[in-house]
């Protein structure tokens, strides 16, 4: 399981990071792993809609077993899969790397969701806050 400490350090190497790449201000969410939230945190500058999209990206990782640039891959090949998971889960999927997920031995314990810059860098950024709270990641 992700502790609220675990969560809260995924969190702040995530905004490290960010700040060390020179990205834009960045917003972080943390779920568990029945895509409840654990911590989020939105950067100064950072627009107030950043909540829901880094919730949904990582909701859809967590729900659907698989990171943001898996999800990506199955929406280009095969878009009314992603349309049909997106409506079943009432819209809260972003299909998108920035969603990646947390294992431990193989096991998903939740994801870790961050937006505000291009997605392969919001994804670089989740992983290495993943790393250093000791947790594998999947981007």
């Amino acid at each position: 399981m992700i502790t609220l400490d675990a969560a809260r350090k995924m969190v702040e190497v995530a905004r490290a990071k960010g700040r060390e790449m020179g990205l834009k201000p960045l917003s972080v969410a943390v779920l568990d792993a029945g895509g409840h939230v654990l911590v989020f945190e939105r950067e100064d500058g950072a627009s107030p809609g950043r909540f829901e999209i880094a919730r949904g990206k990582a909701y859809g990782a967590v729900m659907l077993g698989m990171p943001g640039s898996a999800q990506m891959a199955r929406a280009e090949g095969q878009a009314y899969f992603m349309a049909a998971v997106n409506g079943a889960f009432g819209g809260k999927v972003v299909p998108v790397p920035g969603g990646v997920l947390v294992l431990k031995d193989g096991v998903v314990l939740g994801a870790v969701g961050v937006t505000g810059d291009t997605s392969d860098n919001d994804a670089a950024a989740a992983v290495a806050g993943i790393e250093a709270a000791g947790f594998e990641a999947s981007a």
